[in-house]
């Protein structure tokens, strides 16, 4: 009695499959690029608009996220630089302004939430 191979000549191996994926996603982008016969076109030259805009002014931030960043500064200043101290009231304002975003939709007390569970 013989034995068989666990793979046929016929039946290439994972890690011939994982290869030949592996190849198939490194070359699809570069024979598409040749397919369409691109050629690098020359950068667009930049114009600078006759009035441009200026940006607005940074809002305000709210006495909430102040009072946040002032709380985080007591307790965890000791350990953080200030430009992470920083970046925590950027953060922290960030959250505040989306919260009174939240909290100005008024919902009806027939609204439906956004999904609805149903098991079965």
């Amino acid at each position: 009695m013989t034995t068989r191979s666990k793979h046929t000549l016929n039946e290439p191996s994972r890690r011939d499959f994982a290869r030949s994926v592996a190849t198939t996603l490194i070359a699809a982008p570069l024979a598409a690029s040749i397919a369409r016969g691109q050629t690098p076109t020359k950068p667009a030259e930049t114009t600078v608009p006759p009035n441009p805009q200026q940006t607005p002014p940074a809002p305000k931030p709210s006495p909430l996220a102040e009072a946040y960043s002032e709380v985080a500064r007591v307790r965890f200043g000791e350990k953080l630089t200030p430009a992470q101290l920083e970046q925590v009231k950027k953060d922290l304002e960030g959250n505040v302004r989306a919260a009174d975003r939240l909290r100005s939709v008024k919902l009806k007390n027939g609204d439906e939430p956004d999904f609805v569970f149903s098991a079965g």
